[in-house]
């Protein structure tokens, strides 16, 4: 069988990529050693959160024009499948309780009107006394006022992932529990763990965290680690969308379907891939601090997944140095799924140059940078 595009890896990246390759109008097969989302993109909290306008640069530009055109995206990939990802434009919720976050806070009202073009798009970041949610964002921890941003969103992470399935898996062929050894350039040849193989005219590169060791050996140098995050999922069942809460390092996201998440960490150093109790229940306490509804709510799941975070921060996008063929999308960390789209489009434009380059990608999420 011989396609346009080998995707390898089925995270919220190799599904992506693999959607926009659909199209236009490729050939494409979607290679999963496990099964489809199944590491670091089955994770629970779904947060999709904009940067802090402040210190402007063409990452938090990339990251904020993809929030602003997700509902959209969204809205299309629940019409094709008649599945519901649970979005919402949910707003968040930033308790301050020192006056350095308070001062800080004040002096990124003005800036937001500009960066998130305010007066076009209606989103705001503003600090207030009090906000509709002081039943779920307790007044008490928050006794200088509250960050309250209208751009954030959520989403349920597993139902996006199972959307984009869906929409897919009678378009491509995707090719669970199937590893993949490598691509000869040469001969157009991708070698497969089960000693078959596949012709493909190019193969792009989204394994998540233990993709990071080829890619190593190419550069000479480390060019991502896997980071370890935790979160839980709490029963709590809420009457209208609740904006998410973030504090102490913490998201605290209310889900359409019953259910909050809390999560997550970023642990550098990990020796298990599974969850700690301990960890979890630091979780819990820090988020019932500032949310005590949350305290009696029974916990239905804990998950731990290892997430992919190149070691430059950014993204990796693009053409891999000394290669003709073979392409990566990596390195999404805890933005994945807000710029996931985005990534893929831009992953298009720079494979056919011919056409339309209506995406800036930042220089830093270009190989060149992680590379050289």
């Amino acid at each position: 069988m011989t396609y346009d595009i080998v995707v390898v890896g089925g995270g919220i990246f190799g599904l992506s990529v693999a959607k926009a390759a659909l199209g236009k109008g490729l050939k494409v097969a979607l290679l999963e050693k496990n099964t489809i989302a199944s590491g670091a993109s089955a994770g629970l909290v779904g947060a999709l959160m904009p940067h802090v306008p402040s210190k402007w640069n063409d990452k938090k530009q990339f990251q904020l024009d993809a929030l602003i055109e997700l509902s959209d995206i969204v809205e299309e990939l629940e019409e094709a499948t008649g599945l519901s990802v649970g979005y919402s434009r949910a707003g968040r919720l930033i308790p301050l309780y020192t006056e350095p976050k308070l001062e800080h806070a004040l002096s990124r009202v003005e800036e937001s009107k500009q960066r998130w073009r305010s007066d076009e798009t209606g989103f705001t970041f503003n600090v207030v006394k009090e906000t509709p949610f002081n039943d779920w964002l307790t007044p008490e921890a928050a006794p200088l006022g509250i960050i309250w941003d209208t751009l954030a969103a959520r989403a349920n992470p597993r139902l996006v992932s199972a959307g984009l399935k869906t929409l897919l898996e009678t378009r491509i062929d995707i090719m669970e529990h199937t590893e993949y050894l490598g691509f000869d350039e040469t001969t157009g040849t991708v070698s497969l763990g089960n000693g078959e193989s596949l012709s493909a005219d190019r193969v792009v590169l989204s394994a998540g965290y233990e993709g990071f060791e080829p890619l190593s050996k190419i550069a000479g140098k480390p060019i991502g680690m896997g980071v370890k995050g935790q979160s839980l999922l709490l029963e709590y069942k809420a009457d209208k969308p609740l904006p998410v809460i973030y504090d102490n390092g913490i998201y605290v996201v209310s889900h359409a379907n019953g259910t909050v998440a809390i999560g997550s960490t970023s642990e550098q150093e990990w020796t298990s891939k599974e969850p700690v109790e301990a960890d979890i229940q630091t979780m819990l306490s820090k988020a019932v601090d500032f949310c005590p509804s949350l305290k009696d709510a029974p916990i239905l799941t804990r998950w731990a997944g290892i997430r992919p975070k190149c070691k430059k921060r950014d993204p990796l996008v693009g053409l891999i140095p000394g290669k003709d063929k073979t392409w990566v999308a990596t390195g999404g960390f805890k933005i994945s799924y807000a710029i996931s789209h985005r990534i893929a489009a831009c992953l298009m434009q720079e494979m056919f140059p011919e056409q339309d380059q209506t995406i800036h990608l930042p220089e830093s999420f270009k190989p060149a940078f992680h590379f050289g």
